[in-house]
Order: structure tokens, then sequence, then C-alpha cells
């Protein structure tokens, strides 16, 4: 039995690419990537540090707001207007997202020319009662396919 969010939404299982949904899907956790974004601001600045580097993507993705370049761009002019080291000048942060566009495939064949160990890896929604991948979720299937694409199997679905 799937259980439903607290709107008594249930995460969505389809049976391929083609039938993943267009829109915001209810698996969209709101300000997600704000609250990541606003907790390593506070930390880079306290290092000192003038770059930040988030791992989202805008290709393959199941079209999360807050992974678009205009919402990055955005956060990056609102952190150098709202941390000390912006206002007074000494620093310009700049957030880096090197997946952003890049295809799942390309993004697992990066990851496993640096040594990726897929196997403690997973990317499901939904995970069955033992705690392994669904495959059925609309992040399975999307890693499913880039998985494909980059001619590796996916330890996770075995």
């Amino acid at each position: 039995m799937r259980v439903g969010d607290a709107n008594g939404r249930v995460i969505p299982h389809c049976g391929g690419v083609k039938e993943i949904g267009s829109g915001i899907p209810v698996t969209y956790v709101p300000a997600r990537n704000t609250i990541f974004l606003s907790y390593a601001l506070a930390w880079a600045e306290v290092l000192g540090s003038e770059d930040m580097f988030l791992g989202v993507n805008a290709i393959d993705y199941s079209g999360y707001p807050d992974c678009r370049r205009e919402y990055i761009a955005a956060f990056e002019r609102m952190a150098n207007l709202a941390t000390k080291a912006g206002v007074e000048g000494r620093s310009k942060l700049t957030i880096h997202t090197p997946l952003i566009h890049l295809t799942k495939a390309q993004i697992i064949q990066r990851g496993a020319a640096l040594g990726v160990d897929f196997a403690l890896t997973w990317s499901c929604y939904d995970p069955t009662p033992d705690g392994r991948p669904c495959r059925s979720c609309d992040s399975c299937v999307l890693r499913e396919k880039g998985f494909a694409e980059a001619g590796m199997p996916d330890p996770a679905s075995r």
C-alpha cells in the first residue's frame, strides 16, 4: 500500500519515462534548495569562501523550480546583497552548478570516471518496505534511463 503525504497525495509511479507527468510533481519539497543554500551561504561567509557548489540538474529532471539556472542566479544576487562580505565589497560569492546542463547519463559517466561507488547511492522517492528502490517512481525511472544511456548497469536495481 502506498501512503500519501500530508495532503493525501501519493508518490506517482509510472511504467517509463514517457509516462512522467509535466509540471511540478508532488515530490517537490518547498524551499528545499533555498534552505540548503542559506546554510551553505552562512558557512561560506564564516569561512571567507567566495564559491559555493550545488548539484542541481535542469536536464532530465522532474520539474523542480529550484533546480533552474534562473533560480540559482537570483539566489546568487540575493546572497551578494545579504552578506557582510558582499555589502562591504570584500568578495563576490559565486554559486557553481557543474551538473546543471548535463544529462543523467553524463552525470553518471562523470561519477564513474571519478570512482563513485553507485551501489551506495539511490534516488527513490518511495522505497519498498525493506528499503529497496521501488524502480517505478519518477526518480527511479529517470535514474534507470540515465544508467541505460550511459551504458552501465545500475547497482541499485539488482
